[in-house]
Order: C-alpha cells, then structure tokens, then sequence
C-alpha cells in the first residue's frame, strides 16, 4: 500500500487517504516504467495532488467523484476494492472504461489527464528525448515611459473612482487593442479595461501547465457540450487569446465574402475593399511566411507525404517575424517575436495617449436609455477565476469599483464572454440572435511514428499547411503539443502509452480544422453561462474524410504506425486498418476535437431582424455601443481568423472616429 509518511509538510492536502491511495493504485499501472522512463510513484501522487489543489472548487469536487466512481465501479463488476486489484485486472478496467460508451470514456480520461500530466511533467523526461523543459527567462527591461505610466494595475484603482475619455474599449485582444491603437491615435481619449492580468516577457517561462492555468479563462477548462464535447481555449490576460495563439495569419477568401454579401446585406465586403485593412494591420504585426530553417521535422515529414501524393502544401503566414522556433506559441511567446497585441497594438495605443487597466472586469454596460454612456468595472489583483464571466458564480477576493463614462463603448471581450456581458445587461436581445450562430472551426489531429527523429517540439508548432482541400472546407495545419499535454490527451494507459512517450523524438503531429456548418449557442441558464454545440452529419464527413488523408500523408511519409482521434481506431498500422476505418460508419461522439475559432454570437447584418449589429458594428438597439471582436464576425471563416478581426477592428475605427466627429 501507498505510505504518505515522506509527505513534504509544504504539500497542499486537498484528497482524503483514501482518495490517495486510489490514485495510486491507479498511477501504478497507468504509468508503468519504460526503457528509460520511471514508473509513477507517490512522488507522482504528490504532484497530482499539488496540481489538483490549484483546481477551482467545482473542478476538483468533480474529480473526487471520479475517484469515487472508479472505486464503487470495481466493488460492482469485482467484488473488490480498486486497490485489491491485480496489476493485469486494474490495467484491463482502465482499458475497459477507456473503450466504453462516451460517458464513461469521457469520465476515465478526465480522471486519468490530470495523472498523466504530472507524470510526465517532468524535466528528467524532457532531458531524455532532447526537449528544453523550461526556458530561462530574460531579466526585466527598462520600458518607455508611456508604458510605465499609463497601465495601471489594482493597487492604482481607489474604490469608487471615476474617470471619463471618448472611448472605452473592454478587452484588449485582436479587437479591443486595434480599435484602441486607432482611435488613441487619432487623437481620441480612449481607456482600455482587460479583465486579465498584464504579462511581461520575462513571465513567460514555457511551462504549459504554470503558463495555461495563469494566462487561459478557466484554466483552459472552457468548453462545449452537446453531441461531443469540444474545448475551446480562450486567453484571460492583456492581449486575449493573441497571446497564446499559433500566431497563423490568413485573410478570408472570397467565397466566404460571398456569403457575406448574399446572405447578410454586407454588400460592401470584397476582397478589394478589405485589403487596405488587411494590408495595414500585415504591416503592423508583421507577417510574413515562416522561415524553413525553423519549420521543424513535422513540416518536413508532410512535405515529403505531399509531394508523394501530389497535394499542394506550403508554409504558413504568421506574425512572428523573428520567430526562432522556440515551440511555445500557445504558453506566451518568451522572446516577444509573435507580435500578438500585448507586444503590437496595445503598446502603440498606450503611446497615442490610451490608458490600459488590467485586472479589470466590466460588469455593467451604462446607458441613458437610448445610448451607452460608459461601464463599471471590478478591479482586483488578478481578478479570481470563479468570478470571472464564464466561470461559475462564488465569492471572490475584495475587489475595487472603478466606473469610465465614455461617449462610446466598445465590448470586445471575445465571441464567448461579449455576448454573457451583454445579456447580464439586458443589450443586444431585440434580434433573438444574441448567443446564438456560433462557429468554432472544429478541429483534430494526428500523430505519425516514423523511423527518423522529428523532434517537432523544435520548431514552430504550427508552422505548416496542406491546402489541396480548401476548398472543401478542410485546412491542415501544424498541431504540435508539449509531451505532457501531448500524453494527458491520448487515451492510452499503460506499456503501449510508455513506448509512445519514450518515442516521442520520432512523432510528427499535424491537425486540421473543419469549415462548419454546425452552429452552436451560449446562453445563461440558471444563471450560469452554458455553451452547446451540436455537430451535424456533413462536419462528421469532413472530420472523417480529414482523418483519412492526414493518415494517408503520413504513411506516404513513411510512418510506422499512426494515430487517430477515433475511438475504435486508435492506431492505423497500414493501409488495411485504414480502409476499415473509411468503411465505418462514423458518429460525433467517436471523435475528439478541439475548436480554437468561435465566431458570429453578435453578428454583423444589414438587419435588426437576424442581426446584433449593423455592418458599422454599431448595436442595432443602443447608439454608441459597439461589438468588435469575434462575435460580430458574421459567419466561419473557413480560416484562422485573427487578422480579420483585426482588418475589421480597423474598418470599425473608422465609423467610430466618424460617430465622435458629428457628435462633438
């Protein structure tokens, strides 16, 4: 039996002795040792559970229930404690539960990730298949003074306080920075309020887990429900989710435009017209193709699948010019060369005159009626999770009022916070479209085992494409994870996971993302923000039919064995497998996905009738109250879409400046 006795007396106990020792139990045969990797040990128990002492409240009473649930699983099915188990018999339960219906498969491997992370979490692995486990931050710099002055965190706020500008500009990402940077620069008093924190350089360390649960909404928990579960990470922190995305650059192709323009009223959305806008927000964060010396392995193995099969193929556009392919994009970039807002637009704004108060949620929208007049907003240091707006209601620490009237407001929180703000403030309801039309770009990968080191984690992580099926509504980019997140998210226990994780310098990841025609909602019930997402059949194609190529690159890269995100079809060995796998009949909650994407909860149309906001983003209800960030994206791009959010944000800088110009 586990003994706690060496327990360090700084460690965090939030698990009974019992809970313990069931993870144990299960740590033993989960993660069992390899050729050079050690067996889990009740030094993994012990970093688990300083892990899960991180966790919100709801999260980690929801975790002991698996724990609980397992238990009582085993005491049914074997008459026996977990524990009491042979090594052959708890392995074979976890198997089971791992290959069951989508409730129990679900349950297992959210109980198991959490393990599985701390397990290999650890710098000894990292050293054994040569990739940096954290890189050495820099020493703090000396920042212009505009950058000193004018950002304000908590201790800067008194409670109560007061203040007044032409513009206030709630979030500071891909939206609320560039319409911030443009007004500010033409000569507009403008106050940015993010309710994440403000990070530095030198914070940035590249530890996914330090990193996701600081700079991620809910710790990276965010996610939908319906006929699969999808997550859809979000950015909480100055410079939204710019900060921890790929930093991939596309513009929207004209066939989407089309739709814009057909279905919509937005007749003045071409690829003509949107080029100033894109080439002006190009110039500022630089984008540029990704250089080949810093693509990595993964990119160079997808090459050679494509050239073999005749697919067009190419590297990605990014804005990261001086990118050095440190691999961390989605963790905060430690050498600032991904030029997302935090280090581009919310700068240049803070210079122009704007002032940046972070750690700051907006929790009321003012108006006089007819017209937003400003915001209220909570001030803290580093506002708690649980009270943010999509995390569950509880109390959080003492925070400060701070109140901003403003000639204009402009909601940019992002396409799944805006549309709970608005709601909770009674805006934007008249068109019964607030909430709902959401897109998420579904997305999957793969992982390819070759017989030639790889080692993708050296590299740009998404610095890569294939676009021989665009048109189809399939986009394959780069897909490459730390070996920790990489593990905790591959449903395998076991050997079999010990030798995938031992060969992780032979793996190529690569993903896709699917152009939907699902649609999704976000709605508050019983008070709670609640996201629902159901995929339809023809997304089920595609997902498939992405599936099937992806694996057919990779074998005519040469790979031994590949990966997939199918339940059934975990490992393809050959062509065989994988026709078996184009004559199944595939159903949503078979596949695992993630979405990066959401778009369109207050979108942009001509009409109040089907649309939040008219094609200047203004609300169709209240003067002076703008929608600028994803939610008012009309529809799925069918790309990523951080430039055009961007290229739009600078388009509705415009009809603002216009809208304070007449009401001088």
């Amino acid at each position: 039996m586990y003994q706690i006795s060496t327990r360090p007396q700084s460690q965090p106990e939030c698990l009974s002795s019992r809970e313990r020792q069931i993870l144990f139990d299960i740590a033993e045969v989960a993660l069992p040792a390899g050729q050079f990797f050690p067996a889990a040990n009740g030094a993994t128990v012990r970093r688990i559970e300083a892990l899960l002492a991180k966790l919100p409240g709801h999260l980690l009473s929801a975790y002991k229930a698996l724990l609980v649930a397992l238990e009582s699983y085993s005491l049914l099915t074997r008459r026996r404690r977990y524990g009491q188990l042979s090594p052959q018999a708890r392995l074979a339960v976890l198997d089971a539960w791992l290959r069951a219906g989508v409730a129990r498969r679900l349950s297992i491997r959210a109980l198991l990730a959490p393990l599985k992370f701390a397990h290999f979490d650890d710098p000894s692995f990292h050293r054994a298949i040569g990739c940096v486990y954290e890189f050495e931050r820099p020493r703090s710099e000396a920042k212009p003074r505009y950058m000193r002055e004018r950002v304000h965190g908590p201790d800067d706020v008194e409670d109560g306080m007061e203040i007044e500008a032409d513009v206030v500009v709630i979030g500071s990402g891909a939206g609320g920075a560039v319409v911030a940077k443009e007004l500010a620069e033409l000569g507009h008093a403008v106050v940015i309020l993010e309710e994440g924190p403000y990070f530095n350089r030198s914070d940035f360390s590249g530890r996914s887990f330090d990193m996701q649960r600081k700079m991620y909404r809910n710790g990276g928990a965010t996610f939908s429900i319906g006929n699969v579960g999808i997550p859809i990470p979000l950015g909480r922190a100055v410079g939204g989710t710019t900060t921890i995305n790929s930093g991939t650059c596309f513009r929207t192709p004209e066939r989407v435009l089309s739709k814009w323009r057909n279905e919509l009223g937005l007749s003045e959305f071409t690829e003509s017209y949107m080029d100033r806008y894109y080439s002006r927000v190009e110039k500022i964060i630089g984008v540029e193709e990704a250089r080949a010396e810093y693509l990595g392995g993964a990119a160079r193995v997808i090459a050679r699948g494509c050239d073999r099969l005749g697919y067009k193929h190419r590297p990605l556009r990014r804005n990261a010019p001086d990118c050095d392919g440190k691999g961390v994009c989605c963790f905060g970039c430690p050498t600032e060369a991904k030029r997302s807002t935090n280090v581009s637009y919310v700068p240049l704004a803070l210079k122009a005159g704007a002032e940046l108060f972070h750690s700051a949620e907006v929790v009321e929208i003012t108006t006089d009626g007819a017209r937003a007049t400003g915001v209220v907003a909570r001030v803290g240091r580093d506002l708690p999770e649980r009270s943010s707006t999509l995390a569950a209601p509880g109390p959080g620490r003492a925070s400060r009022t701070l109140r901003v009237r403003a000639r204009v407001v402009v909601v940019a929180c992002g396409t799944l916070v805006t549309p709970i703000l608005l709601a909770k403030n009674g805006l934007g309801r008249g068109s019964g479209e607030l909430g709902r039309n959401l897109s998420i770009h579904p997305a999957a990968a793969g992982i390819g085992v070759f017989d030639e080191r790889i080692a993708g984690y050296n590299g740009i992580p998404q610095g890569y494409s294939i676009e021989e099926f665009h048109d189809e509504g399939l986009l394959f980019e780069g897909a490459s994870a730390p070996l920790e997140i990489s593990m905790a998210a591959i449903p395998m226990v076991g050997p079999p996971l010990i030798e995938l994780a031992e060969a992780w310098d032979r793996v190529a990841m690569f993903g896709f993302m699917v152009e939907d025609s699902s649609r999704g909602r976000i709605r508050l019930v019983r008070g709670r923000p609640v996201i629902t997402y159901v995929l339809n059949d023809a997304d089920v194609a595609l997902v498939k039919r992405g599936v099937e190529i992806l694996s057919e690159v990779f074998f005519a890269a040469g790979a031994t064995r590949v990966y997939t995100p199918v339940n059934g079809f975990l490992a393809i060995d050959n062509h065989a497998d994988l026709d078996r796998l184009r004559r199944h009949s595939l159903h949503a909650r078979d596949i695992d996905l993630t979405a990066f994407h959401p778009l369109g909860t207050a979108r942009m149309g001509r009409s109040p009738r089907y649309a939040v906001v008219d094609p200047s983003h203004e609300s169709h209800e209240v003067k002076n109250l703008y929608i600028v960030d994803g939610s008012s994206v009309p529809s799925s791009l069918a790309v990523n879409p951080q430039v055009t959010i961007m290229a739009l944000a600078t388009r509705a800088a415009e009809r603002i400046d216009a809208r304070l110009a007449r009401t001088q």
